[in-house]
């Protein structure tokens, strides 16, 4: 799935190439994520993914995800 931004970012992008989420919503500072089946499994998968390929992301979940089973990768600060 292809991503258009004003400014695209790279990590992002091969983030998203590489993870292939079915759904997922573009934010201000990332992307969301949704309809995980497993998702502490997919969590754990993008942490892995972020540390393999070096990218300047972070995964973010907060307990009000929960109830669309998704979680967010967002642009590093700092």
């Amino acid at each position: 799935m292809e991503i258009t931004m004003l400014n695209p970012n790279v990590d992002l992008q091969k983030f998203i190439e590489k993870f292939e989420p079915r759904k997922f919503k573009i934010i201000k500072n990332g992307v969301e994520i949704r309809g995980i089946v497993d998702l502490h499994k997919g969590i754990a998968e993008a942490k892995a993914l972020i540390d393999r390929f070096q990218l300047k992301l972070v995964v973010s979940h907060t307990a009000e995800m929960l109830s669309y089973r998704g979680f967010e990768v967002n642009y590093m600060v700092g």
